[in-house]
């Protein structure tokens, strides 16, 4: 059986969507698909009107470093190194010089309220605190989409809404964001949900009076800032 069968959408810049199923639905293979992580076996993935499936595996991890960001359930930082250097480092990757890696790090720190903690490690942080140091990470190379894999899932239900809330804000700055979610709570948050199921999609709705898709967000912006 294939792992995702027949499945079409589009994801315009500024949507935010929410991935939901069950386990074994495809979400997994969905989000490696649009990560450049993995390849489909037939169809058609475009990128910002690029043919994923026609770049080779150079070209396909530079898209993944300068066009795609991603936040994973189980945040993936350097235990070693501070929250301000773990931000740092897909800027280190694209060359940029270090005084505006400094620069630009700092703003998406402080995009996500933690201006005041750039200097402590992962462990010297709380879990909310960790994966907002992962989405201040995946927003600095100001990707055109960030993929964000059960963001909310080691999370404390008073940590989850504040990293909802990130999202929400980074979202409203025009950022395009797919969020994999088993949690309904969470996924009712969120304007568009696609629910698959044994590799289909079986519903894809925008809830009623939801913030339509606006236009790309500037690449020079940052998002608001949040209260520390």
């Amino acid at each position: 059986m294939d792992a995702l069968a027949g499945v079409t959408f589009q994801v315009p810049p500024g949507d935010f969507v929410a991935v939901c199923g069950p386990s074994g639905s495809g979400k997994s293979t969905l989000m490696n698909i649009l990560g450049c992580l993995d390849r489909a076996t037939r169809g058609r993935y475009a990128l910002e009107g690029v043919e994923v499936q026609t770049l080779d595996d150079d070209a396909l991890a530079a898209l993944r470093n300068r066009r795609i960001g991603f936040v994973f359930q189980t945040f993936n930082l350097l235990p070693r190194m501070t929250a301000l250097r773990n931000v740092e480092l897909p800027l280190i990757y694209s060359g940029l010089p270090r005084l505006e890696r400094r620069k630009v790090a700092l703003e998406a720190l402080s995009a996500v309220g933690l201006a005041a903690r750039i200097g402590h490690r992962p462990s010297e942080l709380s879990g909310g605190e960790q994966q907002r140091v992962a989405i201040a990470r995946a927003l600095v190379n100001r990707p055109a989409i960030i993929l964000a894999d059960e963001p909310t899932g080691n999370l404390d239900s008073k940590a989850g809404d504040e990293i909802m809330e990130v999202f929400h804000r980074v979202a409203d700055g025009g950022a395009t964001i797919v969020m994999v979610t088993h949690n309904p709570r969470i996924a009712d948050e969120v304007p568009r949900v696609i629910q698959l199921a044994d590799g289909k999609i079986v519903s894809d709705e925008r809830k009623a009076g939801a913030r339509r898709p606006g236009p790309a967000r500037d690449p020079e912006s940052v998002p608001a800032p949040l209260a520390s």
